[in-house]
């Protein structure tokens, strides 16, 4: 490690636009700082041009876009853009597949296939970690110690169930859907990939699965873990593009489920294309999550957990506490500690293993972060940010919160999807329950609290699909994940899981 005189703080945001809002804090006294530690890349291979994988074989296309590493806005390859035809030729070569091999296999010799991508993710988890860090931007502990051996967890769990489909729905008669369509968002790739993939190969479907525009490396790096698994052509098909992309697969009518995960907005275009139709549908959309934090809660451990919640993977996740809901005795104490806690994060390059703010995954939200934030300086929010130096290149924000909100503000009530967090107080369980239900999202919350008895009622009454308790952000492949209300419907991981790639 080396030895460095820490500069004072301030609070601004990022560019001239908030200069006005700089807050000065005391200087920071000198302390120990590490060394830059970057993961290697040098065994990393990463293709000019990545084609579309349709029916076990590279597709050309007519239209190629870049994805760039949102660090420093290199350049890391030419992606394929699916067309309306591309999108046919994909689901035409799935439902040949479905009908002619996949589910005419026993559920045996599936879970085989299913086991050996999981086995070839783990020879090659280190390759995945590290363009899933620079193709998203995300730091690197993340991607090797939470997306990778998720998302292989989750090709092993349900290649056990491949097989025993009879006991997790005894007495029921069931059959596979067929045709499957899949859309991913660009905060997790390959989790969200593995999520939906491996529930649909284990209930007998076959798969076409649309990468999201800024992240698609890792989805084309599992077609090639496909190919060497020997899994039949046609079985999983990638590809890429945008909106329209996504928007062909849904609107396929040989398609006969759709699983999404993004924004609400597209969740309700999605409803409005298949109404009417057969097709089934599971909806795991936007979040705005209240974490809850009582005077008698572990204090300490709560500050880790508002720190996970929300610093996590820069605020990119959709079930991300980004509304703090702490008990006024304790707003004080908990304010300073955060504010600790956040001078010590380190923001930086994503493959440095001690980088704990990676970069913003794209200029455009970025811009959407920025401007919300800023809407909350004029709304007369208090902003807090730690001092750091942000890289030259690249999409960066500072670690923020906000203090004097009110539950009215942008900042309160709007999906920010990035590194902010906004404070509320309440007095009582029941303001902090009628706060924490004043949101049209109801996908995830954290309670805090050193009392089961009140943990279980709050539980009983927080309108939220998945709630921590004394912790946050905890996933496990049997736990089942999803929400109510405009964060959508339907169940993924789990026994339910696999009931939403069922017919009964």
């Amino acid at each position: 490690m080396t030895f460095r005189e820490k500069n004072g703080y301030s609070t601004k945001l990022n560019g001239n636009s908030a200069a006005s809002h700089q807050r000065s804090l005391k200087p920071k006294k000198p302390g120990w700082e590490y060394a830059e530690s970057p993961e290697s890349k040098d065994h990393i291979i990463i293709n000019s041009k990545y084609d579309l994988f349709i029916n076990g074989k590279a597709v050309k296309t007519g239209k190629y876009f870049s994805t760039v590493n949102p660090a420093n806005e290199e350049k890391l390859s030419e992606i394929a853009y699916a067309s309306a035809g591309d999108v046919d030729k994909a689901v035409n070569a799935a439902e040949k597949a479905y009908r002619n091999t996949w589910s005419r296999l026993s559920p045996k010799e599936r879970a085989k296939y299913i086991f050996r991508i999981a086995r070839i993710m783990q020879e090659k988890a280190r390759e995945l970690a590290v363009i899933e860090s620079m193709d998203g931007g995300k730091p690197i502990k993340e991607s090797k110690s939470v997306d990778i051996p998720l998302a292989i967890a989750h090709f092993f769990y349900y290649a056990g169930w491949a097989d025993k489909l009879k006991f997790a729905f005894p007495g029921r008669q069931f059959s596979s859907i067929g045709v499957v369509g899949q859309i991913i968002p660009w905060n997790f790739p390959l989790l969200m990939a593995a999520w939906k993939i491996a529930p649909a190969l284990a209930c007998g479907n076959t798969v076409v699965i649309k990468s999201a525009e800024t992240t698609p490396l890792t989805l084309y790096k599992l077609a090639e873990i496909i190919q060497e698994a020997g899994v039949p052509d046609g079985v999983v098909n990638i590809i890429s593009g945008a909106g329209d992309t996504g928007a062909a697969i849904v609107n396929n009518p040989k398609v006969k489920k759709i699983a999404f995960t993004g924004s609400t907005e597209v969740g309700k275009l999605i409803m409005r294309s298949i109404a009417g139709t057969d097709k089934k549908v599971t909806l795991e959309l936007g979040g705005k999550a209240a974490n809850i934090i009582f005077e008698d809660a572990p204090i300490d451990q709560a500050v880790e957990g508002i720190v996970n919640g929300i610093y996590f993977n820069q605020g990119h996740v959709c079930c991300a506490g980004s509304r703090l809901l702490v008990q006024e005795s304790i707003k004080n104490t908990v304010i300073k500690k955060l504010k600790y806690r956040l001078n010590s994060l380190r923001l930086g390059d994503p493959l440095d293993k001690n980088t704990d703010i990676g970069a913003i995954n794209s200029r455009q939200q970025l811009d959407k972060i920025t401007e919300l934030v800023e809407s909350g300086i004029e709304e007369g929010c208090t902003i807090y940010q730690p001092e750091c130096k942000l890289p030259s290149k690249g999409y960066w924000f500072k670690p923020t919160f906000f203090t004097n909100v009110a539950q009215s503000n942008r900042i309160a009530g709007e999906e920010i999807f990035g590194p902010v967090l906004s404070v509320l107080t309440f007095r009582t369980p029941k303001e902090a329950i009628e706060k924490a239900n004043n949101t049209q999202y109801g996908l995830s919350a954290g309670i805090w609290s050193d009392k089961g008895s009140k943990i279980f009622k709050m539980v009983n009454q927080v309108k939220a699909g998945v709630i921590w308790a004394n912790t946050y952000n905890k996933f496990n492949p049997a736990s089942p994940f999803g929400g109510y209300k405009e964060s959508g419907f339907g169940r993924e991981g789990g026994i339910q899981g696999l009931k939403e790639y069922l017919n009964f």
